[in-house]
């Protein structure tokens, strides 16, 4: 007996309904209405690249630079090691190109003493005696790898927490080969906020800075051992820094321990106020309460921004940075620090801006090919099958409107590829109706009755479909794992389509048929039956 379950129809309903929700937002020109409830889930679809038009920029991350200050603070931690051992040591020097560092002692008997000071501070390298009293240490290939594999997560990151903290629509931040990224941002016509914000380090760190000694340091232009030179972010007239400051090379709160960074202001003044994690607030606490009275150093991408006097332990986990900050300049430093410094400069490889009317000549161009191709679907359905071909059409209408719903639920972006592949669904979405329908015209070919050949039809074949969109479903899979950027889009479409053309082939349509020749109890099908000779049969 032919009939549709009433699990069904409500399934229908349900998806019919919040299919319209999620794809209404997205109706234009004469489509679109006014007065659609705030209540509803659904909101528009954003823009790629290519229809929105924006900016495309592509980086490369300076890894070695990573490896190199890798190198000199395993450096620096040996010297102070050897010191603290009371080792004395000759002749340090590093060869970036070899990767390794070598060095000698004055004092064979300390043999035993230096290769333990080396596996404390630098355990990952391999360590060679060449001589009687010369080491040398290697960073292995591997370590490299790890170095460069570590850098480029972390600046990866940074880069999508920057992107996102300016509140650009649906940016493109991907990976693409070794040491290169890929940022596409939809909308953004100026391309120079974006490169300022991706080539600021934002490197942060607090040092000890020795007023007493600086005069002489500067005039002599060689700092006294653990200190390093540097210049203010002041600039004179000329360009150059208005002052020098002496300071320790070692840091002893950096900005990977901050927690929050805000402007905010300071007796009127814009400034940044700042929030320490916990291992950092005690760090902060700590080098603050042992040093009151000495001032303290704030270094931002080997900048002093200020050199504040301490003029009491700060145990809060909290401070303020100051300076000539405007507002602006106030607010971009703190979105920095909060996305966190880049762990190496980014050079930019390729630059250029899509304008919005090309994006306009795809969707337009798009729009067309979409309307045209479903056009001649409803005409060739309904001129093939009639009344079947008609429920095939709204069945069509709505699997449209279920892709749109589910690409908006998603909040996925819509682009040029993407459109390719609605257009492809519009013609794939009827080839399970048109097997259905054929088929029913074979059974009833045969002799059986109409409500028997509507069930035969679509109960034999129901295989043939399931088989032959498996496999285009398992080529979308492919396609969206193995493709990058536009193949991705044009994938998700496609596998999106399959599915939605799948249930509205064999679920709607079946509840239009069946409704209908259940009501009017039909004694012939409104599609002339093919006849199948004995033989075929």
């Amino acid at each position: 007996m032919l009939q549709f379950p009433a699990w069904k129809k409500a399934l229908i309903a349900i998806l019919s309904l919040l299919g319209i929700l999620y794809a209404a937002p997205n109706a234009t020109g004469p489509w679109q209405f006014d007065g659609y409830p705030t209540w509803a889930p659904g909101k528009p679809m954003s823009l790629g690249l290519d229809l929105k038009g924006g900016a495309h920029i592509l980086v490369e991350v300076e890894t070695e630079s990573v490896v190199w200050e890798s190198m000199e603070s395993t450096e620096e931690s040996l010297r102070i090691g050897f010191r603290e051992a009371r080792i004395r040591t000759t002749n340090f020097t590093q060869n970036q190109q070899g990767l390794a560092i070598t060095f000698g002692l004055r004092d064979a008997a300390d043999l035993d003493a230096a290769r333990q000071v080396i596996s404390e501070n630098a355990p990952e390298y391999d360590v060679e005696l060449v001589g009687d009293k010369q080491f040398r240490l290697t960073l292995p290939e591997s370590e490299v790898q790890a170095i460069n594999q570590r850098t480029m997560s972390q600046s990866l990151e940074v880069v999508t927490r920057r992107v996102n903290a300016l509140g650009l629509t649906e940016p493109t931040i991907q990976r693409q080969g070794q040491d290169r990224i890929l940022i596409q941002v939809p909308g953004l016509s100026d391309t120079e906020q974006l490169k300022a914000i991706l080539n600021a380090q934002a490197k942060l760190s607090f040092h000890l800075a020795d007023f007493e000694r600086m005069p002489s340091a500067v005039q002599s232009g060689r700092p006294p051992p653990g200190y390093i030179l540097v210049p203010s972010q002041q600039k004179a007239a000329d360009g150059s820094p208005a002052q020098m400051y002496l300071v320790t090379k070692q840091s002893y709160v950096s900005g990977e321990n901050l927690d929050n960074a805000q402007a905010t202001f300071q007796d009127g003044q814009p400034v940044v106020s700042f929030t320490f994690d916990a291992s950092g607030g005690q760090r902060f606490g700590r080098v603050t309460q042992e040093n009151v009275g000495g001032f303290l150093a704030i270094v931002l991408d080997d900048e002093v921004i200020s050199a504040p006097q301490i003029r009491t332990a700060i145990l809060g986990g909290s401070g303020v940075i100051t300076g000539n900050f405007t507002l602006q300049g106030a607010q971009e430093l703190s979105l920095l620090l909060r996305a966190g410094a880049l762990p190496a400069k980014m050079d930019p490889v390729e630059e250029r801006t899509v304008g919005p009317g090309l994006g306009q000549d795809s969707i337009d161009a798009g729009s067309l090919a979409a309307i045209v191709g479903l056009i001649l679907v409803i005409v060739y359905m309904t001129a093939s099958y009639g009344r079947f071909g008609v429920y095939a059409n709204i069945a069509l209408i709505l699997n449209l409107i279920l892709i749109i719903g589910i690409l908006s639920a998603l909040g996925a972006t819509l682009t040029l590829p993407g459109i390719a592949g609605i257009v492809l669904t519009v013609g794939m979405a009827v080839d399970a109706n048109v097997l259905i329908f054929e088929r029913i015209r074979e059974e009833a070919g045969l002799g059986r009755t109409v409500m028997n050949a509507v069930e035969a039809g679509y109960k034999r074949a129901l295989t043939t479909i399931i088989d032959a969109n498996l496999t285009t479903l398992i080529a979308a899979v492919l396609l969206f794992a193995f493709g990058a950027g536009p193949i991705r889009g044009f994938a998700i479409t496609l596998a999106i389509g399959l599915v939605t053309s799948m249930f509205t082939a064999i679920m709607v349509t079946r509840f239009f048929v069946v409704n209908h020749v259940r009501a009017k109890r039909l004694s012939a099908l409104p599609i002339a039956p093919r006849v199948v000779k004995a033989e075929e049969a």
